[in-house]
């Protein structure tokens, strides 16, 4: 079974992920949903892609 610990980080970092792409004015949703499969990846994609 999945480490609770895991899943509860995993899940925050979806929520922290959602908050810089609407900084970026991009959709919290798609990224959020994004992060929940891509994890970190999706952090670093979100830090170096540009403002729309």
């Amino acid at each position: 079974m999945i480490n609770s610990g895991y899943t509860i980080g995993w899940g925050t970092l979806a929520l922290v992920n959602a908050g810089l792409a609407q900084g970026k004015n991009r959709s919290g949703l798609n990224w959020f949903l994004l992060s929940l499969i891509l994890g970190p990846i999706a952090t670093f994609l979100i830090v170096i892609l540009d403002k729309k």
